[in-house]
């Protein structure tokens, strides 16, 4: 990485605020050796979720509830979000994150399990956001479903999708690096999405279902 990029991204990291409630949400992943989303991410996700106009919105890995936070602070006060994750241990964390932030019950479904036991079992075209923020090795096949579950205009973002910059070193060829490289090619040359990839965090990749 460049001085001049590195530069950019540090400022750009440090651009967004965070508030006390996702403060302390932060420090509880980091309690339970969870890494979540960066700031930079966080206010991404925030104004993805606000752009996107979503209803109803899915989460793959809720971790302390950093993402999901982020997540819920764009979307309208209508929308509901499903998050998955198979640790009862972080889903008790975001819910208390959560609670302090005020978000209504109603508006958070949280769903204990293995995202590729739970996923297929969601609706085909009934989601408007999907979030994978989860281990990287079973990403492409949440992105296959995450495909089928949005509704034309609905959006997919993959975060840690340059897994801190081996995705686009050619010398990494370690499996999950491999597989994080055909996961891009597929998505873009998939006709159904409109592809890009930020550079924020460790990569945000993109995907609109047209």
């Amino acid at each position: 990485m460049s001085s001049e990029k590195s530069s950019s991204w540090s400022y750009t990291e440090g651009f967004a605020s965070e508030d006390e409630v996702l403060a302390r949400a932060r420090e509880r992943s980091f309690d339970l050796g969870i890494t979540p989303v960066s700031t930079g991410v966080g206010a991404a996700l925030t104004v993805l979720a606000a752009a996107s106009k979503a209803h109803t919105a899915v989460e793959v890995g809720t971790g302390a509830g950093v993402s999901g936070l982020c997540l819920l602070r764009g979307l309208a006060q209508t929308a509901v979000l499903t998050t998955i994750d198979r640790d009862v241990e972080h889903l008790k964390a975001a819910r208390t994150a959560f609670a302090e932030d005020r978000v209504a019950p109603n508006r958070v479904r949280a769903i204990s399990g293995r995202a590729a036991d739970v996923l297929p079992r969601l609706t085909d075209q009934a989601y408007d956001l999907v979030l994978l923020d989860a281990d990287k090795a079973g990403v492409p096949a949440y992105a296959e479903q995450s495909v089928r579950l949005l509704r034309p205009g609905g959006l997919l973002v993959v975060n840690d999708a340059l897994d801190r910059d081996r995705v686009s070193n050619p010398a990494q060829r370690d499996p999950i690096t491999a597989a994080l490289r055909s996961l891009h090619r597929d998505l873009r040359s998939d006709d159904r999405l409109a592809v890009s990839i930020l550079p924020s965090g460790d990569g945000l990749l993109l995907a609109v279902r047209r």
